[in-house]
């Protein structure tokens, strides 16, 4: 079979380049291109369609064509998309559904015909999968990854805020785009059954599509870890990272702490990480202070609670915030910073830690999927993490009643010292977390395994087409023209409708 994958944001070279370094160059890159490998391991044809950018500042992006070494399976394919420079996401709407969807058009009349399938990303490449589905009858996948509406929850609108927010972020075409992408997809793609009914039950979602009376047009698949990287087998990168580890604590914490364990948390540097709880746990727990030491992780600074003056707003908020704990509490001896600068450290961080029986611990207010978890998980350290979101499925099995990791209430820091000492405690507790939650990786949690579930649920749509959506595709997308403009209050009548 021939798919096609819709990604128009971001883009896609054979160096994966400035990925994690620019918001458009997210997770959906990783999940995109690990899904397509996988997906042409299994005999297929796959295509990862994008945007050409013609622009010095960005010349990788450049070559109408483009491939990944050693996969004659997968090509990426550039189409232009409006003015031939990188633009940011929220600026590509008007050219979506008119120069790139048409561009598709013509690149496979000269191609030998198009793919049989696409799967769609994003509520860009949503609203792409709907217009070539009226266009061409190709159907389609949606794989929202997150949706607009959450984000726009999370900036606090109100009716006077919502034109200034919409102004800056476009979100009357993301949320209409997400519409139609639900509505004419013939399949939606949720990582959890918590994605499903939270996300898509958003009342501006109402009309599009209905989580639970619509439940046969979703389909739960989780993404993968890489186990390229995210291995027990030993790395090239693991003797500079435990030497770089044991820098640390030799820099941190007093000589008779240095064989502890530690708790490792290598997540951003982002309020809903929720660091402070992790560190507040520690504060309530002298037995959890006695047990571990408290590893925090981040990007680019050699030691960095000393070293947060170079960082700026959030980032620096939160980590003086952990200082001011540690100093109210005298407990700066049991906790130490370091650096991993890249998915190889990070996994052999990961592996280090293990040998010294330590835990990898995310306490954040909610985490959609927690990917981040599994591949610590996936290289033999054991997870504690929070409930809330994607974890509650990934590391319980609520049919078989088994536990792969230990989860946590992030807003009670006594739960989560007590979770951290559940894992640490006891060894055979330790031994039994750790040799479950590669189980659980290995037999739920990869990107073959992703690859497969997509495969199952192409093949049943594509035998048994589902009924074409309902919903009329906003002029706009299709003819955008000051006419045609979505108007604001078209947002607004979803958003805030009683």
């Amino acid at each position: 079979m021939r798919i096609g994958f819709l990604n128009p944001q971001g883009n896609f070279d054979s160096k994966d380049s400035y990925w994690t370094e620019h918001p458009d160059f997210g997770g959906q890159l990783v999940y995109v291109k690990e899904v397509a490998l996988a997906m042409a391991a299994h005999g297929h044809q796959v295509d990862i369609i994008t945007r050409q950018i013609i622009d010095d500042k960005w010349p990788e992006f450049a070559a109408p064509l483009d491939s990944y070494p050693n996969h004659d399976n997968v090509r990426i394919v550039r189409i232009p998309c409006g003015p031939p420079q990188f633009l940011p996401k929220e600026q590509l709407w008007p050219y979506l559904g008119t120069d790139w969807a048409n561009g598709i058009i013509r690149f496979y009349e000269n191609d030998g015909g198009l793919p049989d399938f696409f799967t769609t990303h994003y509520g860009d490449g949503g609203l792409v999968g709907a217009v070539l589905k009226q266009k061409t009858g190709v159907p389609f996948t949606f794989t929202g990854h997150s949706l607009g509406a959450q984000k726009l929850d999370k900036l606090h609108p109100t009716p006077d805020n919502l034109a200034e927010i919409n102004r800056r972020f476009n979100f009357t075409q993301r949320i209409m785009a997400e519409r139609m992408a639900m509505n004419h997809a013939a399949r939606i793609i949720t990582s959890t059954r918590q994605e499903q009914l939270e996300q898509y039950g958003h009342q501006a979602y109402h009309g599009a599509i209905d989580p639970v009376a619509d439940d046969d047009h979703f389909a739960v698949i989780p993404p993968g870890v890489n186990r390229r990287v995210f291995s027990p087998e030993p790395g090239e990168a693991d003797a500079r990272v435990s030497a770089r580890i044991d820098a640390a604590l030799a820099r941190d914490v007093p000589e008779d702490r240095r064989n502890l364990p530690l708790v490792v948390c290598s997540s951003r540097l982002d309020q809903k990480k929720n660091h402070l709880g992790l560190v507040k746990a520690f504060v309530e727990s002298q037995q959890l202070c006695e047990l571990a030491n408290l590893a925090i992780a981040i990007r680019g600074l050699d030691n960095p609670l000393q070293q947060r003056d170079q960082l700026k707003g959030e980032e620096r908020a939160i980590l003086d915030d952990v200082a001011r704990l540690l100093a109210e509490h005298n407990l700066w001896h049991v906790i130490t910073s370091f650096s991993l600068n890249s998915q190889a450290e990070l996994a052999a961080a990961y592996r280090v830690t293990a040998a010294r029986r330590s835990v990898f611990s995310l306490t954040a207010t909610y985490e959609p999927f927690g990917l981040a978890p599994l591949e610590a998980m996936s290289c033999g350290l054991p997870a504690v993490v929070t409930k809330n979101g994607g974890p509650s499925e990934s590391l319980f099995e609520a049919a078989a009643s088994k536990k792969y990791g230990v989860l946590v209430d992030p807003a009670d820091p006594k739960d989560i010292a007590s979770g951290l000492i559940a894992a640490l405690g006891a060894p055979e507790s330790w031994t039994y977390y750790h040799e479950a939650g590669i189980d659980r990786v290995v037999s739920r949690y990869t990107w073959d395994r992703t690859a497969e579930g997509y495969l199952a649920v192409i093949e049943q749509a594509f035998n048994q087409p589902p009924a074409a959506g309902k919903l009329p595709i906003p002029p706009y997308f299709t003819n955008p023209n000051p006419e045609n403009e979505i108007p604001s209050v078209a947002l607004a009548s979803l958003y805030f409708k009683e």
